[in-house]
C-alpha cells in the first residue's frame, strides 16, 4: 500500500510541476513582489487528495502554510511608519513596533530602512544597529544576522546576538581587542588565525561603535 502511495504522491507532485513550469512561462516581464501576490490556500488540495488515496486512515501531516499568519497587504500609499520586528534566538527585543527609520549594519554598508523601502534581504556585519522613533534613537551592537526588508513597510531583523550599546564596558572591549591582536600575531594553525581574526572583526567594531 505504501508503495502505491509514494507513486501517488510522486505523480501528484509532478503534476503540480507541470502546472508551475506553465504558469511561470506565461508570465509577463515584470514579476510582483511576494507581498503583493494573493494570499496562497493554507491546504495544498491536490496533496490532500493524493495522500487520502495512499493512506485513508491516516490524518493528512500539517505544512509550514498551516501555521503561518497571512501576510499584511501591501499599501497603495507609502505609510508614514515603518513596523519593525528585532528578534534574537532566546528572545524579542522589537515586536510590531512603528518607528520613522532603522540603519542597518549590513555586509555591504550601513542601509537605512524607510517606509516604502524596496523589498530587500541583506546579511548583517557586526556593527550597530540604530532604531529611530522620534527623537529617540536605540542603538544596539549586533554580531551577525540577517534582515527582511518587505515591500508593505515591514521589517524583520534577526540576530544572532545583540545588545544594547549602554550595557557594554569600554575598558572590556579594549582589552578585548589587545588581546586577540596579540593571539592574532602568534597564531600558527589556520584554525588560530581564523578565530583570532573574528576577535579582532568583532572588538574593533565594538570599539567603533563606542567611539564613533
Amino acid at each position: 500500500m505504501y508503495r502505491q502511495g509514494s507513486r501517488l504522491l510522486m505523480r501528484a507532485t509532478a503534476a503540480d510541476g507541470a502546472r508551475l513550469r506553465v504558469t511561470a512561462g506565461s508570465r509577463p516581464a515584470s514579476q510582483a513582489f511576494s507581498t503583493e501576490v494573493t494570499e496562497a490556500p493554507a491546504v495544498d488540495s491536490s496533496f490532500l487528495e493524493a495522500w487520502k488515496k495512499a493512506a485513508p486512515n491516516i490524518d493528512p501531516p500539517k505544512t509550514p502554510l498551516a501555521f503561518m499568519k497571512p501576510r499584511p497587504p501591501t499599501p497603495s500609499s507609502i505609510p508614514s511608519k515603518l513596523t519593525l520586528n528585532f528578534v534574537l534566538p532566546y528572545q524579542s527585543e522589537i515586536s510590531n513596533k512603528e518607528v520613522d527609520m532603522a540603519i542597518i549594519p549590513a555586509t555591504t554598508g550601513q542601509m537605512g530602512v524607510l517606509p516604502g523601502h524596496v523589498a530587500t534581504i541583506a546579511e548583517l556585519k557586526p556593527g550597530v544597529l540604530s532604531v529611530h522613533e522620534g527623537n529617540e534613537v536605540t542603538k544596539y551592537f549586533v554580531s551577525s544576522g540577517f534582515a527582511f526588508i518587505h515591500a508593505n513597510s515591514y521589517a524583520d531583523i534577526v540576530a544572532v546576538e545583540a545588545v544594547s550599546l549602554d550595557r557594554i564596558d569600554p575598558s572590556l572591549v579594549q582589552k578585548g581587542l589587545a588581546d586577540f591582536t596579540q593571539k592574532l600575531n602568534s597564531a600558527v594553525t589556520d584554525l588560530e588565525k581564523a578565530e583570532a581574526q573574528v576577535g579582532v572583526e568583532v572588538h574593533s567594531a565594538l570599539n567603533a561603535a563606542l567611539t564613533g
